[in-house]
């Protein structure tokens, strides 16, 4: 039986949600934000401004003994934290494993595993182009265009840019990134990231979003943000006239548990929606927040009754600082396989590695091709059952070969596969990223 987080939505989302919000009446609330009224609630710039940021306030909420605050201080001073008013209302400060704590509130174990991962695994720095702007794939870029967010995520992947404070790229800047897309025919689509970009002033990511609308090779502009999650009044009209005028656009927000899927953040979704912009959600796989099918199922079933893809599901990243949010990868192949055939396909994320080096996102799923010969394969379906399945004619040419498996050793886990390379892989164009991906990849050799 699947638990429920929001009952309030069901059968009557569109009347909750055309609500004005009140704020919530906790005890701990009232003692930061005493008698905030419903319309300074609503109010995203009083949001932001009336974040916790700060030590002390952090050692009120948590009610902090002398010896925590000066561990919580040395923290802070590496990795910074803010949450919103309403992200920090949706707590139950009775569960000790709440999932929403986890995600906000700074955690001891952010230092004690940082010697652990790596600040910079997916090599962003190294792709980096002009200031902000990482070529990795052929044809996309990802500009970072702030280091400012709305709520700090503890598992963040860029916990490394954090100490550089928090700013926002300069036009100056901004235009150095749309003059390199410019010079690059191969770029199709733009992903404009942070950071939250949705936080930046509006005008100068309104001029931002139109200069690349100028590009004529470009075709698709995405935004990643999590505001419609922490900070959903931020999601305004104005805002959503702003990025409907820039269409096609995308937009990918991150809900990582049932909790977070409030009227707010339902409201907010769907006022993007209604401007003609499509929703998809990237869900992180984090210990003991969203890690078994149970909760993924109910985050994505709710996901879909409003309208937003289940569009992929990482595996959290080897970044210093979050190794107490990190599974298995066999656990998230767990939860696809689970899912897969017991509940709707739309309803089932990608779940992906991010492959460090700069390798790209990498699709894991469970095994369900156990055998291929020229004129049959052997499946296995949801339910365990194997099945032949005639497998017309031969097997064609191909663009791509697989590495020779004759040529696999048994080797000892302490030493590299050796296995035969081909140039002839499908997409392996020799560009100066992926010979620096490729000769530090050591269990591959030119053939």
């Amino acid at each position: 039986m699947l638990k429920v987080y929001n009952k309030s939505f069901r059968g009557t989302m569109e009347k909750d949600c055309l609500k004005e919000e009140e704020p919530p009446a906790q005890g701990f609330m009232q003692r930061f934000w005493p008698g905030v009224s419903a319309r300074q609630w609503n109010d995203w710039k009083w949001q932001l401004s009336n974040s916790l940021r700060s030590l002390q306030a952090l050692s009120e909420l948590l009610s902090l003994r002398p010896q925590e605050v000066l561990r919580y201080d040395s923290l802070l001073h590496r990795y910074r934290y803010s949450i919103t008013p309403y992200y920090l209302s949706l707590i139950d400060f009775n569960n000790p494993d709440d999932p929403i704590r986890k995600q906000c509130v700074p955690d001891f174990r952010e230092i004690d595993f940082q010697k652990v991962g790596d600040s910079d695994p997916l090599e962003e720095e190294q792709d980096t182009q002009v200031a902000g702007l990482v070529h990795r794939y052929p044809d996309r870029v990802l500009v970072i265009v702030t280091s400012m967010c709305a709520m700090y995520c503890r598992h963040c992947t860029r916990k490394r840019i954090w100490h550089e404070g928090e700013s926002v790229r300069s036009r100056e800047e901004l235009a150095a990134m749309i003059d390199y897309i410019s010079g690059e025919t191969c770029i199709r689509e733009v992903i404009v990231s942070g950071g939250d970009p949705l936080i930046m002033n509006l005008d100068l990511l309104d001029w931002f979003l139109g200069q690349l609308r100028t590009v004529p090779h470009l075709e698709v502009i995405r935004i990643g943000t999590r505001v419609p999650v922490v900070l959903p009044m931020r999601v305004t009209d104005e805002l959503v006239q702003m990025l409907a005028r820039h269409r096609p656009l995308w937009v990918n927000t991150q809900f990582n548990h049932p909790a977070e899927l409030t009227p707010a953040s339902i409201e907010a979704c769907d006022k993007i929606l209604r401007g003609g912009i499509p929703v998809s959600n990237q869900s992180v796989l984090l210990r003991g927040i969203n890690d078994s099918a149970e909760v993924m199922t109910e985050l994505c079933h709710t996901l879909q009754r409003i309208m937003v893809r289940p569009y992929y599901l990482f595996q959290c990243d080897p970044v210093m600082g979050v190794e107490h949010f990190r599974t298995s990868i066999w656990k998230g192949i767990e939860i696809i396989e689970k899912m897969r055939g017991h509940t709707g396909g739309l309803c089932i994320p990608n779940f992906v590695v991010d492959a460090p080096g700069g390798g790209g996102k990498i699709p894991l799923q469970p095994f369900y091709l156990l055998s291929v010969s020229d004129d049959e394969v052997l499946l296995r379906n949801y339910e365990g059952m194997i099945i032949r399945y005639y497998n017309p004619g031969h097997i064609p040419e191909q663009s791509w070969q697989e590495p020779d498996v004759q040529q696999r050793k048994k080797v000892s886990a302490k030493q590299p596969i050796e296995v035969k390379f081909s140039k002839k892989t499908f997409g392996a164009v020799e560009t100066a990223r992926y010979k620096r991906r490729k000769a530090n990849n050591t269990f591959i050799k030119e053939g």
